[in-house]
Parts: C-alpha cells; structure tokens; sequence
C-alpha cells in the first residue's frame, strides 16, 4: 500500500486531528463516519476526503488524479470497475476540455489494470509502450478537444514560457 496520501486538509481540520492525537497517516484506516465526526466534516467533504485516500492508494497515482477523478463524479473505485482505460480517458479530455498530456492516459491505464487486478507492482510508466500501441493502430475520437493542456489557464507557467 502507498506510504504517503495527501488529503489537502484545511489548517483546522488538521488542528482537529492534532488536538485528538491522530496522524495524517492513521487518518486513511478510519470509517468515513469517524472522519466526519473527528473533523466535523460535512457529508460531501467526508465524501470528498474518503476518495482522495481511496483513489491514491494505487501506486504512482497523485492527488492530481484522484482530484480529478472527484471532479468527474467519481468518490469510489467501485464506481470505475468495469470501465476501459480508453473510455476513461476519452472522457477526462472532453470533461477538460482540452487533450491532455500522454501519461495521464498511461495513468488511467494503470486505474483500469489495479482495479482488475489488483496488481500493487505496476506503475503508470509501464503502460506507455501498450498505450502507444493502442492509440498507433485506433488512433483518437474524432470529437476529442483541439487544444493541448499546456494552452490552457489551468497552466499558467506554460501560458508564461510561449509570451516570452
């Protein structure tokens, strides 16, 4: 299991977790109930926390994915069993609105292979060689968005680096 998990806890809620003698780490083995009363979180910021933890406990996957993930209405793995990396992805672009950098594709690989294997070993970079295969014979949807993830404001550093 993946060591560290970032929560993104508010200055309060981690003074809560201080004051009851609770590590950030110890945080991930509780009930989604114990969450909400240890933080008096609400219902969808528990909802929101017990995703974040679940998401990133794959192996080489982020606070960034899991986010993301969130963002497109998932809170569970189970909400995501059955899926294929491809239509998982496809719909990240077209949610984004932008296509996206190649390993994010490699990523949601790596999400479709642990859940149906549950395979702790791999890591997102291991699926780059099938993802090129795949996208070399398939190639993309013809709907998929024309500007590239660095061309947005979502990168602001990018956006910098083309103006000067």
């Amino acid at each position: 299991m993946k060591k560290n998990i970032d929560l993104e806890l508010t200055v309060v809620e981690k003074q809560q977790l201080r004051e009851q003698k609770i590590s950030l780490k110890a945080l991930r083995d509780y009930a989604p109930d114990e969450i909400a009363a240890m933080l008096n979180a609400s219902p969808e910021r528990t909802k929101e926390l017990t995703a974040l933890a679940e998401f990133q406990s794959i192996p080489s996957l982020g606070i960034g994915f899991a986010k993301e993930l969130i963002a497109q209405g998932y809170y569970s793995l189970a909400q995501l069993k059955g899926k294929s990396a491809v239509e998982l992805f496809d719909a990240y672009e077209k949610h984004s609105g932008c296509w996206a950098d190649p390993c994010v594709e490699d990523s949601y690989r790596l999400l479709v292979h642990y859940l149906e294997h549950r395979d702790e070993s791999k890591r997102w970079w291991d699926f780059t060689k099938e993802r090129k295969a795949y996208r070399a014979e398939f190639g993309f949807p013809a709907d998929r968005p024309v500007v590239a993830w660095y061309e947005t404001d979502q990168y602001p550093k990018a956006q910098a680096h083309r103006k000067g």
